[in-house]
C-alpha cells in the first residue's frame, strides 16, 4: 500500500476581531477539513476554548479587550500543549520576536497568502503530531473509503482523478497534470469538463459518505487534495 500523510488538525479555535477576515478564516480552514471553533474577543476566546479539543490557535494582536500576547502568554503558563499562530496586522521584525519569545509557533503578518496560513498550520499540526484519520483510495474496487463514513463507488474517470489528487496530498496539483492522468491532450481538453465532473464528484461523495470532499479549487492553476491520503492497488 502507497502511503501518504498530509498532517493536520481537525480542531482549531481562530481569534480575529474583525468579522470579515474572521468569517473568512473560518472558511477557508473548513474547506481544508479543519473544524473552526472562531471568536472575536480574548473574553469569548477562553469561553470556547477547550484543550481538550483545539489543538491549533490563530490569534490576532489588538483585540478589543485586551491583547492576544498576554493571551499567549497565559496559555504558555497555563502548560497548555497548543500550537499558536500569530497573525495580525502589527509585523514589525520587534512585534515578531515578542511574539515569539511570549510562546507563539509561529508569526504572520496580514499580509500573507492564505495558503501560507494554511502550510504553517500544517507543519505544527504534523512537528505536534497532531493527524486526521486517513482516506483510502482502493484501486482495484474502484471505491473512496472515507474516514468513519459509507464508502462511495466511483466511475473510472472519477477514480483517475482522485488518484491523480491523493497520491499527492497537501500539494496542488494544475490542470494539465489531471489532463495528462484522464489520457487527453491538456491543449484540447475544456477545463470547464473537469469542473463539471469534480463538482459530480463532490456532490456523490457528499451525498453517499455525508462528509464533504476535501478538494479545493485552486483559482486558474487546478486542485489540492487537502487530509491525509492513502492509494491501495
Amino acid at each position: 500500500m502507497m502511503h501518504q500523510e498530509f498532517a493536520a488538525m481537525g480542531e482549531v479555535i481562530v481569534l480575529e476581531d474583525e468579522p470579515v477576515l474572521r468569517e473568512e478564516l473560518g472558511e477557508f480552514l473548513a474547506d481544508l477539513g479543519y473544524a473552526a471553533t472562531c471568536a472575536a474577543s480574548v473574553r469569548e476566546f477562553r469561553q470556547r476554548f477547550d484543550p481538550l479539543r483545539h489543538g491549533l490557535a490563530v490569534i490576532d494582536i489588538g483585540l478589543p479587550d485586551g491583547s492576544g500576547l498576554d493571551l499567549i502568554g497565559e496559555l504558555r503558563q497555563g502548560a497548555q500543549r497548543l500550537g499558536i499562530v500569530v497573525f495580525s496586522a502589527r509585523n514589525t521584525s520587534r512585534d515578531r520576536v515578542t511574539g515569539l519569545d511570549i510562546g507563539a509557533d509561529h508569526y504572520l503578518g496580514k499580509g500573507a497568502d492564505l495558503d501560507e496560513l494554511a502550510a504553517t498550520l500544517a507543519a505544527l499540526g504534523r512537528r505536534l503530531g497532531l493527524q486526521k484519520a486517513c482516506w483510502m483510495l482502493e484501486l482495484g474496487a474502484a471505491r473512496l473509503n472515507v474516514p468513519d463514513a459509507p464508502s462511495v463507488p466511483l466511475s473510472h474517470q472519477d477514480l483517475l482523478v482522485l488518484k491523480c489528487l491523493m497520491s499527492r496530498p497537501g500539494e496542488s496539483v494544475g490542470h494539465r497534470e489531471i489532463a495528462e492522468a484522464l489520457g487527453v491532450n491538456f491543449l484540447d481538453h475544456d477545463r470547464r469538463r473537469l469542473d463539471t465532473q469534480m463538482y459530480r464528484l463532490r456532490r456523490r461523495v457528499e451525498e453517499i459518505s455525508g462528509r464533504p470532499l476535501p478538494v479545493k479549487t485552486l483559482r486558474n492553476s487546478g486542485y489540492r487534495f487537502h487530509a491525509p491520503a492513502a492509494l491501495k492497488p
